[in-house]
């Protein structure tokens, strides 16, 4: 499939974030966190190059996350219209979980969301994320929960996602699946990496076991300190301190997703 360069028709700003986010695609799939086309990535554009005005980038619905490129992505609004020339369709229902964070959390760049095997089984746990393991302990520093409501394409549960979600970075979507967000979309990236790390130790760990009989909790008061160990240490979750390794890694399988 021929897909016409984007690269000398947009700002070099855009263009850079369209290369992170294919890239976030591609690692999504090669990490097996995708399903199939049924998720979404989705980017703020900076105010600096839209004039103010909300755009986003999104995939072309329809293509599988490893063959996602910079070119391929689409340039849509709040309602996710399309705002270029496109043979490619979006799905705005898709849409409507991102965009309900974006318009309430202006930090926000990326919007990841996932249906993982290990995080839907975890969504559909009553205790939710135990504390269990070290990469649990950065996810409940800064987690919330969203009740199930059914597929997600009505607007009126916007409002009560982002009750719900609030200043948190870590969304669990009950019976349903896993979202992060991040001021980046390294930062994205990393947060779902160690949240579906999370969900797949707590799996792991609760075979054969009833509940936390027979496991060895984190204590609280360390809990309680890895929000601010995170804010000192790495300024969040660090991820442009992991996001070169990625990059290199995606370079050396297959750099396509620069195209």
């Amino acid at each position: 499939m021929h897909i016409p360069s984007m690269k000398e028709v947009v700002t070099p700003e855009e263009w850079q974030l369209r290369c992170d986010l294919a890239a976030c695609y591609r690692l999504i799939a090669h990490y097996g966190m995708s399903d199939l086309v049924f998720t979404h990535i989705s980017a703020k554009l900076p105010a600096s190059i839209t004039g103010g005005a909300e755009q986003f980038l999104i995939n072309p619905y329809g293509l599988l996350f490893d063959e996602i490129t910079a070119s391929s992505l689409v340039k849509v609004d709040m309602q996710c219209n399309k705002l270029h020339e496109t043979p490619f369709p979006v799905n705005p229902a898709g849409f409507t979980i991102h965009s309900a964070v974006h318009a309430v959390r202006p930090d926000v760049v990326c919007v990841l969301h996932t249906h993982t095997r290990a995080g839907v089984a975890v969504s559909a746990q009553k205790q939710g994320v135990l504390p269990i393991s070290q990469q649990s302990t950065f996810v409940l520093a800064s987690l919330a929960y969203h009740d199930y409501e059914g597929v997600a394409f009505r607007a009126d549960e916007g409002p009560r996602l982002q009750k719900d979600l609030g200043n948190a970075n870590f969304l669990m979507l009950r019976n349903h699946g896993l979202l992060t967000c991040g001021r980046s979309v390294a930062d994205a990236f990393l947060s779902m990496y160690v949240f579906e790390s999370t969900c797949r130790i707590q799996v792991d760990a609760l075979a054969g076991q009833q509940g936390m009989d027979g496991l060895t909790p984190v204590p609280q008061a360390i809990v309680d300190g890895t929000a601010e160990s995170m804010r000192v240490q790495t300024g969040g979750m660090g991820g442009q301190f992991v996001w070169p390794t990625m990059l290199r890694q995606l370079d050396r399988r297959d750099p396509s997703y620069k195209t």
